[in-house]
C-alpha cells in the first residue's frame, strides 16, 4: 500500500502546482478531480491537451495518479438530468484514458435532488435501484470502450448504503469493470461506531475481493470529519483487515484541511508500515 490523498484537498486549480503540493506534503498516490485543472468536475467540454498535461505533472512528481472522480447523481429522478450528467460524464472517461488512469470513481446517487450523498426516504425503493442500474448499464459499456474500469462506494445517504447493498448490486452486474471503493468512516454513522469492527468486517468479507481502492478517512463520536487518526474510526485495524484481505493499493485520506495534509500524510504511512513484516 502507499499513502494517497484527494487532490481537491488543495485550493489551487493548477495541476502542477497540486501535485507538486502533494508529494511536498509526503503522499505517493493521488485521487485527482477536474476541478484542480480549472474545469468543473464533469465538465461540457476537455480542453485539447488538458489530460496529457496532468499526466506529465503527476509523472514530473513521481505520483501515481490512482482514480480521477466522475461522480453524479446515477439516482436522481430526473431522467433528463442523469442523460445530460451521462453526457458530461464521457468527457471524464475521455480525461481519464489521456491522464492514463484506470479507474473513475462513481456515486450511486439519492433521490434529494440538491445533494447527491444525502440519504431520502426513496433511496430504498426498487424505482431508485432501477434507475441507479440503468445508469450503469449504459457507462460502462462506455467505460469499456475506453479500457477503464469504474467503481462504487458504499455510503449510508446512496442507494447503495451498505455493503450487502454492494454485493447485490456486483452480482447482479457480475463484470470486472465495476468494483468497490471501501471507507470505513462511510460504513458509520454515529449509531454504528460501537459496532463498528463487526461492520467493518462484515463488509471486508463481502467485498475485499473487488476492491479497487480504498479511503482512509476519519469521524468523531458526533460524525464529523477530522483528520485521520484523530477520530473514533479504529484506521489500524480496518488497514489491517484489507491487507489481510489481499489490498495493496493505495490507501487514500480525505475530509481534512490542507494544513492537516503533512500529518495525514504521515499517519497513514506508519499504518501502512504496521502491515509489513
Amino acid at each position: 500500500m502507499t499513502p494517497g490523498v484527494f487532490a481537491r484537498t488543495y485550493a489551487a486549480r493548477d495541476p502542477a502546482a497540486v501535485l507538486a503540493q502533494v508529494r511536498r506534503d509526503g503522499f505517493a498516490a493521488v485521487q485527482f478531480n477536474l476541478s484542480c485543472a480549472g474545469l468543473d468536475p464533469l465538465p461540457d467540454a476537455l480542453p485539447e491537451g488538458i489530460g496529457q498535461t496532468v499526466r506529465a505533472a503527476a509523472q514530473a512528481q513521481g505520483l501515481t495518479l490512482c482514480a480521477l472522480s466522475g461522480t453524479y447523481n446515477m439516482a436522481h429522478p430526473d431522467p433528463q438530468r442523469r442523460k445530460a450528467d451521462r453526457a458530461r460524464f464521457a468527457n471524464v472517461l475521455a480525461a481519464a484514458r489521456a491522464m492514463g488512469v484506470g479507474l473513475v470513481t462513481l456515486c450511486t446517487g439519492s433521490r434529494d435532488v440538491a445533494d447527491m450523498w444525502r440519504a431520502h426516504p426513496e433511496n430504498a425503493s426498487p424505482a431508485a435501484w432501477a434507475d441507479l442500474r440503468g445508469e450503469l448499464d449504459a457507462i460502462l459499456p462506455m467505460a469499456e470502450a475506453q479500457g477503464l474500469a469504474l467503481a462504487i462506494e458504499p455510503e449510508p445517504g446512496n442507494v447503495v448504503a451498505n455493503a450487502p447493498l454492494a454485493r447485490r448490486l456486483l452480482d447482479e452486474l457480475g463484470t470486472p469493470r465495476l468494483g468497490i471503493i471501501l471507507d470505513a468512516a462511510n460504513l458509520l454513522p454515529p449509531e454504528a461506531l460501537p459496532r463498528q469492527h463487526a461492520v467493518v468486517a462484515e463488509a471486508v468479507d463481502l467485498l475485499g475481493g473487488d476492491l479497487c481502492l480504498v479511503h482512509a478517512k476519519d469521524v468523531d463520536a458526533l460524525g464529523r470529519v477530522v483528520p485521520a487518526g484523530a477520530g473514533a474510526v479504529d484506521l489500524p485495524g480496518f488497514v489491517a483487515r484489507i491487507h489481510a484481505a489481499g489490498y495493496v493499493g493505495p490507501l487514500v485520506g480525505h475530509g481534512f484541511a490542507a494544513a492537516d495534509a503533512p500529518a495525514v500524510a504521515a499517519y497513514l504511512t506508519g499504518l501502512i508500515a504496521g502491515t509489513r513484516p
